[in-house]
């Protein structure tokens, strides 16, 4: 991956809203609540997460168990997944 890239991938990471959060939930059909997505978009914001590196994706998947639970975690997984495969990108995040 190039260096704009995850540049930009990071820096929407840590940028995004608790609003953003909820617009992408209610897209994808995943259930938080407004707490939650303000709790998550926090956390975000607070870390150096690389969604490239998967023990960073390990860790957010994690932290965002303790914030929802496992099942929305799960499905934010697979969400995750099928989106770098359908953007064909799977090679970015190895």
């Amino acid at each position: 991956m190039n260096g704009l890239t995850k540049r930009i991938i990071i820096s929407k990471l840590k940028k995004i809203s608790a609003r953003e959060i909820m617009e992408y939930a209610s897209k994808y059909h995943i259930s938080i609540t407004k707490d939650q997505a303000k709790l998550i978009s926090s956390h975000l914001q607070s870390t150096t997460y690389d969604p490239t590196i998967a023990e960073d994706r390990a860790k957010m998947l994690k932290k965002l168990a303790q914030i929802t639970d496992i099942k929305t975690a799960k499905a934010c997984q697979q969400l995750f997944h099928k989106m770098i495969k359908d953007y064909g990108v799977e090679d970015y995040f190895q």
